[in-house]
């Protein structure tokens, strides 16, 4: 029964603080979107290519943050609950993705 319990908290533990790294990389991402955005209006936009400038940066954080947590909390990347990480992950960047993206459909159907 310990076992059950110390493997369900381990998950639990993993999938919050996935949902946090992820829900933080999102939140970094719509940032960096917003402030693209405003320097496309004021004609400060130099090339087509240059879609989200530092997004590399941005990615290269969050594999950092991965590599710390997993240093920091080994236990939450043994036996399958790496998965759980990664299942947090997922969920925290797609509901800040899903908050920006219906704000968005909200304010331009008026």
């Amino acid at each position: 029964m310990t076992f059950i319990t110390s493997t369900l908290m381990a998950s639990l533990a993993a999938l919050v603080i996935g949902g946090l790294l992820g829900g933080v990389f999102g939140s970094i991402q719509i940032t960096a979107q917003r402030q693209q955005e405003k320097r496309l209006q004021q004609g400060k936009f130099k090339s087509g290519w240059v879609l989200l400038p530092g997004s590399g940066g941005r990615v290269a954080f969050l594999l950092l943050a991965l590599a710390l947590i997993q240093l920091v909390c080994p236990m939450l990347f043994a036996d399958g609950i790496q998965w759980w990480v990664s299942a947090g992950v997922l969920i925290g960047y797609g509901i800040i993705l899903g908050r920006h993206l219906r704000q968005r459909t909200s304010s331009s159907a008026v």
